[in-house]
């Protein structure tokens, strides 16, 4: 593994990251946002879900450089008293898992559905296409928000764990269809190469020739489309939080804090809202990109 890495960054991928500034600041800017993220629980100055270290008097207070009493918030503070900059830091966790996750399944379900399409052809690959017509058809955060409106219908007293279930599973059934599309397009070409047709005259079977010897050849648009998608399953997340189908208000994520923060926008509090955007915006710019870069990487032709 260690090797495979090695030569990667000794390649040409590896030579085009080194020679881009754009792309070694998006990296840089992304391990930042992910690193406070996961240990939040180290970096953050305050626990935000500890309600005996909770003040109700310092709420919304402004951000300030000096200590408030016996507390500094660097941020500000929220409607509860919780110090915003450890509240962005747990929330990034939130959408960053959700978001990384939803595109894991995605990934998965559409790249097999896609060798599936592309390599047996015939009606199963007009039933999947059909049924990725069909999801097209309506916009992703319409289809994501549906399953979470029903999800929550059907389980109005689910745990935060099944709620955060529902909320991966309809990011992730509204991502699958350009992993399939794509892999299909790539799969459509691949079939009838001549390392194909070899394979398939010394016997081996079906499954271990897309596995073993068309999958490796269609990664490639894939681990770019995947990039991207990180940061429109982030936005997404965000998005169904902010309309109040997303994370659980115990938990919140970045959308949910901007959602709070909104309420008090007109009031004056702005830094309970601009702070968490601010995060949103950072992690999704450097997403994508890391993903442009890639893109080009990949295939320079498109220089």
């Amino acid at each position: 593994m260690i090797r495979a890495l090695q030569r990667w960054f000794d390649g040409d991928v590896g030579y085009s990251f080194r020679t881009s500034p754009v792309a070694i600041a998006a990296a840089v800017v992304l391990f930042v946002c992910v690193f406070c993220a996961a240990f939040a629980g180290w970096v953050a100055p305050h626990n935000p879900f500890d309600l005996s270290t909770l003040v109700l008097s310092d709420a919304r207070l402004p951000p300030a450089w000096y200590a408030h009493g016996s507390a500094r918030y660097l941020l500000g503070t929220d409607d509860q008293g919780r110090d915003i900059l450890s509240v962005v830091f747990y929330g990034a966790r939130i959408s960053l898992v959700v978001g990384g996750v939803s595109v894991i399944l995605s990934v998965l379900a559409g790249v097999f559905l896609g060798l599936l399409a592309g390599f047996r052809g015939g009606w199963i690959d007009s039933l999947l296409m059909r049924m990725c017509d069909v999801m097209l058809s309506f916009p992703a955060i319409l289809i994501a928000l549906l399953i979470a409106g029903v999800g929550r219908a059907l389980f109005p007293d689910a745990r935060e764990t099944m709620e955060f279930g529902v909320l991966i599973l309809s990011i992730s059934l509204s991502g699958w269809v350009q992993y399939a599309r794509t892999v299909r397009g790539s799969t459509l070409v691949e079939r009838n190469k001549e390392y194909v047709q070899a394979a398939r005259v010394t016997g081996v079977t079906p499954l271990r020739i897309m596995i073993r010897h068309v999958l490796p050849n269609v990664m490639g648009p894939v681990l770019v489309l995947a990039t991207i998608q990180v940061a429109t399953a982030i936005i997404t997340e965000a998005t169904l939080s902010f309309l109040g189908v997303g994370a659980p208000p115990t938990s919140p994520s970045l959308g949910t804090l901007i959602r709070i923060g909104n309420d008090y926008l007109f009031s004056g509090q702005w830094w309970i809202a601009l702070f968490p955007g601010l995060m949103l915006v950072v992690i999704a710019l450097s997403v994508n990109l890391l993903g442009d870069w890639l893109r080009d990487a990949l295939n320079p032709r498109l220089r």
